[in-house]
């Protein structure tokens, strides 16, 4: 049985949906959205405005650089996620100073932060380390159609090409 947050874990998934960090983020999200609501959070427009476009912007860039098709890709839009987990706990904290929320749970977020911090920073390193470099580079399957049509096309120019060089054109054109 894998541990959840292990890099099996992390890693494994044919949509962003499935990995483990951007089901813990969406969990984060649906935290801090909960947070601001509260009356006193709520008042203060600029500061709920910033932590919830920070903490969808971790969950956003998982998912942009997931559908980006490249593990170059990928690791760019990660570190982008990694550095707005950190606004998420630079701006929690100045939550907690204007008393709108707790220190418990300003704490409790702040490791959540670091948690997917983590597994973020795993999910580079793996990336980095993979030998296919995503869908993006991977030869997609043909179909008989297309290369039959291919090599008609090759046929006919090379009897176009003999017939102006006055040569007989190669059998079956």
């Amino acid at each position: 049985m894998e541990m959840k947050g292990s890099k099996a874990e992390t890693t494994k998934g044919k949509r962003f949906e499935e990995l483990v960090v951007y089901q813990r983020t969406r969990e984060l999200v649906k935290e801090v959205y909960a947070l601001t609501r509260r009356p006193a959070f709520a008042k203060d427009w600029g500061l709920a405005d910033q932590i919830r476009r920070a903490v969808v912007s971790i969950l956003s860039n998982i998912a942009e650089g997931f559908e980006r098709g490249s593990n170059t890709e990928f690791i760019q839009f990660l570190y982008i996620a990694k550095g707005s987990c950190g606004e998420v706990r630079a701006q929690i904290t100045v939550a907690q100073d204007q008393g709108y929320v707790s220190g418990s749970e300003c704490d409790r977020l702040a490791d959540t932060c670091r948690v997917i911090s983590g597994m973020l920073s795993s999910f580079i390193t793996y990336l980095k380390g993979a030998k296919l470099q995503g869908p993006k580079f991977t030869p997609s399957t043909r179909n008989w159609a297309a290369e039959e049509t291919e090599k008609r096309i090759r046929d006919l120019r090379a009897a176009q090409e003999a017939n102006i060089r006055g040569r007989r054109p190669p059998d079956g054109v």
